[in-house]
């Protein structure tokens, strides 16, 4: 007969075991168990010396998180220095009730260092490495708010004066089982969200602001907050949705992954206003498996960017790929763009000149002696689906592949342009299409890409 008794003390003892566990993980109170200083008033009379001692403080706070606790940050506003950082925590909860209001002095915010020396990159404002489990959350909605315009400068000079010598606001680098909800961001300095080899991330219920005036739309003024990136994502099992993002770069954006592609990427529910529903810039990556759905963009720059930089001639790689179900109204610059990418280029000790493609230049097609040449790489298998573009400004799309990789299996189902210009850069071809090796138009697509077989005829018929 079994020793009931010993069996059920076995039982008992596991069950306390696991209770204490949940019994020891706590909250712990920023500003009242921490010791971080709120800003007195608004606006925030907080010193740089307050900043760096509150980062400081977030940092010992983060690094002794056990797995189960909660680091709240109370609904108050912490002037906080760039710098904060943690590595290795394992079911850990930063809950930003508040605002964390980065610091604009530029002079004061540490710098990355390169073999062992000082270089003139910003670190992040908050850096999670190797984590497990980490959830970035609030019980209402968090603001992360960058203090850009300290960075961004007078309106063109202080691109050509910085350059991208600006910090990201939030990076996370490897982590498994990521959850990000309910935090605003606004006037990111240089990136909003980066990261890299993400596995089963969640992106939910936050938005990105960023711009420097309140215009509808995305001028000449508001478009030197370059890099503003709202989103950028890579890893494998990443699901974005309930999200907007009104920026001056790329919006929602793929990016390539070091040690493994990118892929299984769901990016749906959303809007977005800048330069792109993006993947890329690709160099010598592939991505696959990606899908973006259900999304408005509202007085977008571009809209569907799909793009490879230089180093891609050397294995880059863009597969199975959807857009669908994208009411785009009143682009301002290219609604479809499949090719190299198109962005200004500053070479170490040369003056800024925009008209320097990398590899495409911003001038084309305006400026004859503008380049935009094709990229070796491969484009196999991307679908345009129930797209719909409301009265764009330019010809509606680009679409540039090389002719010893061409591109291969592009599908344009249902792709509509709402009058656009007859009188554009194209014409009445209304595409510039090249280097592609098959491509179909059908359902309703109107114009159809003249390097594509028009399948629409086909359903007429």
């Amino acid at each position: 007969m079994p020793n009931c008794s010993r069996t059920f003390n076995g039982r008992t003892l596991l069950l306390l075991n696991i209770a204490t566990r949940f019994i020891e993980a706590f909250v712990v109170d920023f500003e009242v168990d921490v010791g971080a200083a709120p800003c007195a008033k608004l606006p925030c009379d907080s010193s740089t010396k307050d900043a760096a001692e509150n980062t400081q403080k977030m940092n010992h706070a983060v690094a002794a998180l056990a797995p189960g606790d909660i680091l709240k940050v109370p609904n108050k506003t912490f002037l906080m220095m760039g710098g904060v950082y943690a590595a290795n925590l394992t079911r850990a909860t930063l809950q930003i009730d508040g605002t964390l209001l980065w610091s604009g002095d530029t002079e004061a915010w540490p710098t990355e260092k390169k073999h062992g020396k000082a270089t003139k990159m910003p670190i992040s404002a908050m850096l999670f490495e190797h984590t497990v489990g980490l959830t970035i959350t609030s019980s209402g909605t968090g603001l992360l708010d960058g203090n850009g315009a300290k960075w961004w400068g007078i309106p063109g000079i202080g691109y050509l004066k910085r350059g991208k010598n600006r910090p990201p606001m939030l990076t996370i680098n490897s982590a498994q089982d990521f959850v990000l909800e309910n935090i605003n961001f606004v006037q990111a300095p240089r990136f909003n969200f980066q990261s890299s080899a993400l596995r089963n991330a969640t992106i939910r219920n936050c938005n990105v602001d960023s711009r420097r005036t309140s215009a509808d739309s995305h001028g000449m003024i508001d478009l030197t907050a370059f890099n503003t990136d709202g989103f950028d994502v890579s890893g494998n099992g990443i699901h974005i949705y309930n999200c907007s993002v009104w920026n001056q770069d790329d919006t929602f954006c793929i990016k390539g992954n070091q040690d493994e592609p990118t892929a299984n990427v769901l990016i749906e529910n959303v809007r977005a206003s800048g330069v792109g529903l993006s993947i890329g810039s690709i160099g010598a990556h592939t991505v696959s498996n990606i899908t973006f759905r259900n999304v408005i963009m509202h007085h977008s720059y571009k809209g569907l960017y799909v793009k490879f930089n230089s180093k891609a001639k050397h294995g880059g790689v863009i597969r199975n790929v959807t857009y669908e179900n994208i009411y785009i109204d009143e682009p301002e610059s290219w609604p479809i763009w499949i090719g190299p990418q198109q962005a200004g280029i500053r070479e170490d000790g040369k003056k800024y000149n925009p008209c320097d493609g990398d590899p495409c230049s911003l001038c084309w097609p305006k400026l004859k002696s503008a380049t935009c040449p094709g990229v070796a790489a491969l484009v196999d298998g991307l679908t345009l689906r129930n797209i719909t573009v409301n009265k764009p400004r330019l010809s509606p799309g680009v679409i540039i592949g090389d002719s010893s990789v061409p591109m291969r299996n592009l599908v344009f189902d249902d792709v509509r342009f709402i009058d656009p210009p007859a009188d554009g850069s194209f014409g009445k071809e209304y595409f510039h299409c090249e280097g592609v090796q098959s491509g179909l138009a059908k359902g309703r697509t109107w114009p159809v890409p003249p390097c594509f077989t028009d399948g629409t005829r086909l359903l007429a018929v």
